[in-house]
């Protein structure tokens, strides 16, 4: 070990130091489980590191990297960079003689892929695995392979704060659990919720009066007790609201989140000279000591990646924390001393948290995770250790875009173009804007607009934001553009300065719309905030917008409510159209479209960007087949009803109706399911909507008789049925299981049992001489006995001129009424 035994601080790791080296030794992988607090983050690899070895620790966080390597610096008496150094995106302190290098999961990806074997490592050290980043489930299933393949002998510890080990010991082939016990001080939990209703998160959005509930809960953290005062919010923007708030309070405010620069990081887990209000986000959830806090106050929200796969939308919303998340943030209060946790929630609603954070790989945007497993060799992931697999349809999306950004084939393997846009170490959309767009407005301004995009600094006018960020300086900013140029001065190919001459305000929208060709947006009208999205997305600006009436936007950002139509846009650059045709041209298409819309036949040329509608001009002859097929689908769009149905249709069709329900085939079915999906019309020169009007219905439904039957219609199902009195009645079959006939009584008399048709009897519908309805029967005989007796006591007086024999049996029927009387 670097370090000697009896130099090593005394923590509850130390206890179970033996046991992590033995199981390392006799498996090559192991699970070390310890709570925050215990050391198992630097004491672990000072005793596994020896001189002439060298020991890889991977952190999910850059300011949990850099925290790690200078504490354990710290304890070997040396500066960073000596024995003990760090790779983060953007900073790297080593030496030739450093032996334990802390990186980020995303530092050990990129690593991997350029050196699988990881030459002169003999341990790595995957920290934090709980917290199931895209990253750290990557380094996980890479590691694993690499170990059975190439390097047997490489040792592997993955390290977790929670209890949920037994999961990691099975994937890493039923390697052996090491438990540390916990060095906590007791925490008291105290509920405090807001003292009223506030609003659920929506994307970003955080209600104000949350905040304001969360600064009154810090200053009563601060009236409460000594100490310093750790604050969870989800982040920047709240951190900067809540400081505002808690502006002139009798403490030093101090912000800590993943935007700042490593200095400013590194200065607010140093001790303060005075009491401290540390605002963090989740960085300091794990990891991290946050050194004189005996309090901490919990806004009980996180911000994570999500992806609406439907619209395209892939952005960080705000969610509640997991109960397990919750139990890391209150443990930051018991570190060194007893403390205190304020919950801004009530216990009922702790109790409805879900116990696990969910796993970034279940909703996250899965591009940049695709594209490492085409740069591993397993496009789909199959093979690979995943502790869970990524759901087939995120992961089929994203190895669409990485298709059509060009970084794969079709078979899925990485392109040499794909293992450019991985080098830059970015997003593969963001490093496709920024390898494409130097060329044509400068490897300078690229790389600026991609830093902002990347840090999630996006205002509603992107414009703005850039001057803004140029004017200011901002350090972590500055530190990321350098970065980026220095990835474009590596590739191959021209990276002109402002190459098109475009101003400031189209160079961002070129290089947002080149991250986004989807996003290409364009107003729905002059003057309007409403937007079209070349992917097909309605969005909408907000009121007090500066970009209002702009025509052309690139959407840098927008996010949709649940049950909204449209998206909220939150962040644009302007476009003109020119410059729109470039950013959105792998989707520009221009096509003769001939189809039903807006309720008629359409035959146009159409010039499009994705859904975006930029020219069209009439076809004057389209092909009479796709016109017929336009017609047909107007029909089963909008139904039966655009054609003619004359009197002698539509008897005609429930004539076929009860045939089809009564005898079943040949007879066809004439429902409307199944005439909208048949090809039965005979459209002949119909070219349009008024053209179906004039369609000879009736004869298109007899063609539609098989020869078999067709000379059967009459027999099968008449249109007419002579009555006992002569007369020819029309039947109705408009219910197809159910024949009727109305026909006065008087012309009934001398039918004795029920008339029936294709066996079916028929119900007849029994009126008077005024013709209206006195009985309904489909049992005649039984109508005769039982209630014509009733019938004709109360008719013949009513009508006395018509004739109510007593046994209308055998009476004679007539259409006449009796001259003589009663």
């Amino acid at each position: 070990m670097l370090i000697a035994a009896d130099a090593l601080p005394d923590l509850p790791i130390r206890a179970v130091l033996p046991d992590v080296t033995a199981a390392l030794a006799e498996a090559g992988a192991a699970v070390l489980v310890a709570p925050p607090g215990t050391g198992k983050t630097t004491v672990v690899p000072l005793v596994l590191a020896a001189e002439g070895t060298r020991v890889v620790v991977a952190e999910p966080r850059r300011v949990a990297a850099r925290a790690a390597a200078r504490r354990m610096a710290a304890l070997l008496g040396e500066k960073v960079g000596a024995r003990v150094g760090y790779t983060v995106r953007g900073d790297r302190r080593v030496s030739a003689s450093t032996r334990i290098e802390v990186v980020t999961t995303g530092v050990l990806v990129r690593r991997l892929h350029r050196d699988p074997e990881l030459a002169g490592t003999a341990v790595v050290v995957l920290d934090e695995c709980h917290e199931r980043h895209l990253d750290s489930d990557l380094a996980l299933a890479f590691l694993i392979e690499v170990r059975a393949a190439l390097r047997p002998d490489l040792h592997l510890l993955a390290t977790s704060a929670t209890a949920e080990a037994q999961r990691l010991a099975t994937i890493l082939g039923d390697a052996p659990v090491v438990t540390a016990a916990a060095a906590l001080h007791p925490v008291d939990v105290r509920w405090c919720p807001p003292p009223q209703p506030v609003d659920a998160p929506h994307g970003l959005r955080v209600d104000p009066r949350l905040l304001s509930h969360v600064a009154a809960t810090v200053r009563r953290a601060l009236d409460e007790g000594d100490g310093d005062v750790l604050v969870f919010l989800p982040g920047a923007r709240e951190i900067a609201t809540v400081a505002g708030i808690l502006h002139g309070i009798d403490a030093e405010i101090v912000p800590l989140h993943g935007r700042q620069t490593g200095t400013a990081q590194d200065a607010a887990l140093r001790p303060g000279t005075s009491r401290r209000v540390v605002l963090a986000t989740a960085v300091a959830e794990s990891s991290l000591t946050v050194p004189g806090v005996r309090a901490v106050v919990d806004a009980g929200m996180s911000r994570v990646p999500r992806m609406d796969h439907a619209r395209g939308l892939g952005a960080l919303v705000t969610v509640p924390v997991s109960r397990a998340a919750a139990t890391q943030r209150s443990g930051r209060a018991g570190r060194e001393a007893p403390g205190r946790v304020y919950r801004c929630w009530s216990q009922a609603q702790h109790d409805r948290l879900p116990a696990q954070p969910e796993p970034e790989v279940a909703a996250a945007d899965l591009t940049g995770f695709a594209l490492d497993l085409a740069l591993w060799g397993h496009p789909d992931g199959d093979g690979l250790a995943l502790p869970d697999a990524p759901p087939p349809g995120a992961l089929r999306s994203a190895m669409g875009t990485l298709r059509t950004l060009g970084a794969t084939g079709a078979d899925g393997r990485v392109t040499a173009r794909g293992r450019r846009l991985a080098d830059a170490g970015l997003h593969p959309r963001l490093a496709r804007a920024l390898l494409d767009a130097a060329p044509l407005v400068g490897a300078r301004r690229a790389a600026e607009i991609v830093a902002l995009l990347d840090a999630d600094r996006t205002a509603d006018d992107l414009v703005a934001a850039w001057r803004r960020a140029r004017s200011e300086r901002d350090p972590a900013w500055t530190t990321e553009v350098r970065r980026l140029k220095a990835a474009l001065d590596r590739q191959e190919g021209p990276t002109a300065d402002e190459a098109m001459g475009l101003t400031d305000d189209l160079a961002a929208g070129l290089v947002v719309g080149l991250a986004h060709p989807e996003r290409v947006a364009r107003a729905r009208e002059a003057g309007s905030r409403a937007y079209l999205m070349a992917g097909g997305t309605a969005g909408e600006l907000h009121g007090g917008s500066t970009l209002a009436g702009t025509t052309w936007l690139a959407v840098a950002d927008a996010d949709r409510a649940p049950g909204a139509r449209t998206a909220r846009i939150r962040s644009a650059a302007p476009l003109d159209e020119a410059t729109a045709r470039i950013a959105a041209a792998t989707l520009a298409a221009t096509a003769a479209e001939i189809g039903w819309v807006n309720g008629d036949v359409v035959a146009r040329r159409v010039e499009r960007l994705g859904a975006i509608v930029l020219a069209e001009r009439r076809i004057e002859d389209p092909d009479p087949d796709l016109v017929r097929a336009a017609l047909h689908e107007g029909l089963r769009r909008e139904g039966l009803g655009l054609l003619t149905w004359s009197r002698a249709a539509t008897e005609l069709r429930s004539r076929l109706a009860f045939a089809h329900a009564t005898l079943g085939e040949p007879w066809p079915d004439v429902s409307e399911a199944a005439l909208a999906e048949a090809d039965w019309l005979d459209l002949g020169p119909a070219r349009r909507r008024a053209d179906l009007a004039r369609i000879d219905v009736a004869g298109a439904l007899r063609r539609l008789l098989p020869w078999s039957v067709a000379g059967r219609l009459d027999e099968v199902a008449p249109e007419r049925l002579t009555v006992p009195s002569g007369s020819a009645v029309r039947v109705d079959y408009s219910d197809p299981a159910v024949p009727v006939l109305a026909v006065k009584l008087q012309e009934t008399f001398g039918w004795q049992d029920t008339p029936r048709v294709a066996g079916v009897p028929v119900v007849l519908h029994l009126l008077s001489p005024a013709g209206r309805p006195l009985a309904v029967t489909s049992d005649l005989a039984s109508f005769w006995a039982n209630a014509y007796p009733g019938v004709r006591a109360e008719m013949r007086g009513r009508y006395p001129r018509h004739p109510w024999p007593e046994d209308p049996a055998t009476a004679t029927p007539t259409r006449r009424t009796n001259r003589r009387g009663p």
